[in-house]
């Protein structure tokens, strides 16, 4: 009789990690019961909206020490999961799928057609090939260890508890629900154990109210360097001027770099930006003396020697106290000065930040050292599994946090899979 009892896995969470957790630990232990419970009316609403509705799939980074360090928390429990499945892997699982994803010019991978419902599409198929039951609208409220437990006449190890008042029984557990923002909403997961790290927002835009710069809304420079003043954070990339402040691939991996010191000063700190990186002041200087005998008659608006957008350039000509009449020859050293200065070590207060309401990504979570990178399985609880965001994990921009929803996610298929065909060699023999 026990040999013919189907083991069941209840995946919390219809995001990234939670569904290629699914759909994979499905494959891999055949006869294997998988059920997604996912609270709102939709599936990979993240993978949907991620890179501007392009889904950055992963970043082509394919030295695992050099992964590693993208992941400001749980970069070493990263280093040892993508031993096991790392970024070739995923190419790979979704190019066998039919999934073909390009690299641009700074790493970040997307599928050819640019479009995530491409990636969604593929999932949703390896659901239905799999015959994953997938519930929707269906909030857990506990996760109950309970040996014992009957669910449909078969004693299973946990008792899924919803918030409409149903209970399901499962012999294993995933968490992969995605980070949560307050830090009450673990309370069902320390119930369970285990401890956390308190949350804080991750990847956000840095507020600068009422500075002028915001009147450039929409201007982006291909490459600068912001640096937090008194630290020695400090990121160089794109950077996009907003209505609100300062935006762009290099603040929000400086915000992922400085979460938790930046949520410990109240989101109130000083940033300095060099508008033309790889330039000492020293060399701007003398760029701006060559251009005042190569431009000597034209006016210093007109006159950008840099490449800057000509707004921006405009506006630091404005800031230095540069009259639009000036000519590069009359250009005096006191001004010339104060322009390096402004496009060299540029300084901003900011007062707040703003993050992505659909990408929303946390600092903190489940804590590392109770979990085994090797399978992502919980130290404290048989059967309990995590993966994704719930994990004290984060990455910054660039679809670090999409490996390692498909990294951990993977890893925890194969550690529920093992789970699985032991036990089901374990029934056979014992007949």
């Amino acid at each position: 009789m026990s040999a013919t009892i189907s083991k069941h896995l209840i995946v919390i969470g219809g995001g990234a990690a939670g569904i290629f957790c699914a759909v994979n630990a499905a494959r891999l232990c055949p006869g294997l019961r998988v059920t997604v419970l996912e609270k709102a009316a939709k599936l990979l609403s993240k993978v949907s909206v991620s890179g501007g509705g392009r889904c950055n799939v992963t970043h082509a980074c394919f030295d695992i020490a050099e992964m590693a360090k993208r992941y400001p928390r749980g970069g070493q429990f990263v280093r040892k999961e993508l031993y096991r499945w790392g970024v070739a892997d995923t190419i790979g699982w979704f190019s066998e799928r039919g999934v073909e994803l390009k690299t641009e010019a700074d790493g970040r991978m997307f599928p050819v057609t640019d479009s995530s419902q491409t990636i969604i599409d593929c999932l949703v198929r390896e659901v239905n090939r799999f015959a994953v039951d997938i519930r929707m609208h269906a909030e857990v409220k506990a996760v109950l260890p309970a040996d014992g437990v009957l669910a449909g006449g078969v004693a299973r190890g946990f008792a899924v508890q919803l918030a409409d008042g149903r209970e399901l029984g499962a012999d294993y557990v995933c968490v992969a629900c995605g980070g949560y923002p307050k830090s009450a909403m673990f309370d069902w997961i320390r119930r369970l154990g285990h401890s956390v790290e308190e949350p804080v927002p991750s990847l956000f835009t840095f507020n600068m109210p009422g500075n002028a710069i915001t009147r450039l809304t929409g201007i982006s420079v291909p490459e600068a360097e912001v640096s937090i003043r008194g630290s020695k954070l400090q990121e160089t990339g794109p950077v996009l001027i907003t209505h609100w402040g300062l935006s762009g691939p290099a603040v929000l991996r400086l915000s992922a770099r400085g979460a938790r010191d930046l949520a410990a000063g109240g989101y109130r700190f000083d940033v300095r930006v060099n508008w033309l990186p790889g330039r000492s002041e020293q060399r701007v200087r003398e760029d701006l003396q060559q251009a005042r005998y190569d431009l000597a008659a034209r006016k210093v608006s007109g006159g950008n020697p840099f490449g800057l957008p000509q707004r921006l350039w405009e506006f630091w000509l404005a800031g230095a106290g540069v009259r639009d009449d000036l000519r590069w020859a009359d250009l005096p050293a006191k001004v010339l000065n104060k322009l390096v200065h402004l496009l060299c070590l540029a300084e901003f207060s900011i007062e707040g930040k703003t993050t992505f309401k659909e990408e929303f990504v946390t600092a903190g979570g489940v804590r590392l050292d109770e979990v085994d990178p090797s399978t992502c399985g919980s130290k404290k609880v048989p059967g309990l599994f995590f993966a994704g965001e719930i994990l004290d994990v984060d990455g910054i921009t660039g679809g670090f946090n999409f490996q390692h929803a498909w990294t951990s996610g993977m890893v925890a298929a194969e550690g529920i899979a093992a789970a699985g065909l032991a036990a089901k060699t374990f029934a056979l023999t014992s007949n």
